[in-house]
């Protein structure tokens, strides 16, 4: 996924369908300069996790 979409996934307050591995997420956070992602599995923000835009998939 690409910087500038990942960031208006995590900005838009309406849900948006990804996943990381297969894996259905959440976007907290896009760090642009490292091109990585905070996010966590949906219903478990105690899994949060660092892990490169390349990873992420919008279904």
């Amino acid at each position: 996924m690409n910087k500038q979409r990942a960031q208006e996934i995590a900005d838009s307050p309406i849900m948006a369908n990804v996943t990381c591995d297969g894996v259905p997420i959440y976007i907290q956070h896009v760090d642009e300069n490292n091109e990585t992602a905070t996010i966590y599995p949906l219903g478990q923000p105690e899994n949060e996790q660092n892990v490169a835009l390349s990873s992420l998939q919008e279904q």
